[in-house]
């Protein structure tokens, strides 16, 4: 479902406010980050686009405990790269970035939160997989992370999946690590969010927090020195946006507006601001037009 844009002359404005805003941004360190300039579109009735639109507002779960991805900032506005990408896409729809209602989400709750209409989207590292495609849609996926390992510092003895075997190792309750870390043979551990993993891990009644690479490298990243990632990354993890199954206008739209990100640049300068500050940039993947 394409949008209606308005003429060239507008869409001119529109981008040299922009630029201009973009001028101001910030960092995912706290400091004032002005986000994209919402578009002026018009979109067919009876769509949810048209719905949210008209309502002038969006509700968006994104995680408040992931440096990098999704982390409540000093301003009490959460700070990311899955919140850069909810910005994108609500600009696209008409909505400024202070219209975005933010609603934490964690592992476990985020199919509730969109089956119960409590959300829009959610926007959460959230792994696309089967049995999560039979209660909500998604689009994308707009990142390919992968199962990692973190351990204290000075640990030498874990190096890679098979040394987990037959050990604690802490993750969260509802999310795809920690389904394959039961899997694999080791003794999950498990709380509601990985934060919460890390002082098990200081204290030893864990040997290793496990989950997505990006996730681990943003906590071991917040706490330099303490922590290491370990291993090569031993899943596939494709990143995507939730939303209400079978809305399949909607899911192709933001595939439209993912696409058309990658081309322009405001992707790859939302990974550059946030996650990119850690990690190396890697070119997107093509959204699962399912």
């Amino acid at each position: 479902m394409k949008r209606m844009r308005l003429p060239l002359i507008a869409l001119a404005a529109a981008g040299a406010l922009a630029l201009s805003a973009c001028a101001t941004g910030g960092t995912p360190g706290g400091e004032e980050t002005t986000g994209p300039e919402p578009e002026e579109v018009t979109f067919e009735e009876g769509t949810t686009m048209a719905e949210l639109n008209e309502a002038g507002s969006i509700t968006i779960g994104t995680k408040f405990d992931q440096p990098l991805f999704g982390l409540m900032g000093p301003s009490g506005v959460p700070e990311g790269f899955d919140v850069e990408i909810g910005k994108i896409i609500a600009s696209e729809l008409g909505i400024a970035e202070e219209d975005i209602e933010w609603k934490e989400a964690v592992s476990a709750n985020r199919e509730p939160f969109i089956e119960n209409g409590e959300v829009d989207l959610v926007i959460a590292t959230y792994t696309i997989n089967d049995k999560r495609k039979e209660v909500v849609s998604f689009a994308g996926p707009y990142y390919m992370a992968g199962q990692s390992i973190l351990v204290l510092a000075d640990n030498e003895d874990i190096q890679s999946e098979e040394d987990l075997v037959g050990q604690p190792v802490c993750s969260v309750t509802g999310s795809t690590p920690a389904a394959k870390l039961a899997e694999i043979g080791a003794e999950p551990v498990l709380t509601d969010t990985y934060s919460n993993c890390l002082e098990p891990l200081r204290s030893g009644a864990v040997v290793a927090v496990s989950t997505d690479n990006v996730i681990l490298a943003g906590l071991a990243a917040q706490t330099e020195g303490e922590f290491k990632v370990v291993g090569e990354p031993f899943t596939d993890e494709p990143y995507g946006i939730g939303l209400a199954l079978d809305d399949t206008d909607f899911r192709m739209w933001i595939n439209d507006v993912l696409e058309e990100s990658y081309e322009d640049g405001r992707y790859e300068e939302a990974w550059n601001s946030t996650a990119g500050t850690v990690l190396p940039y890697v070119e997107p993947p093509a959204p699962d037009r399912y």
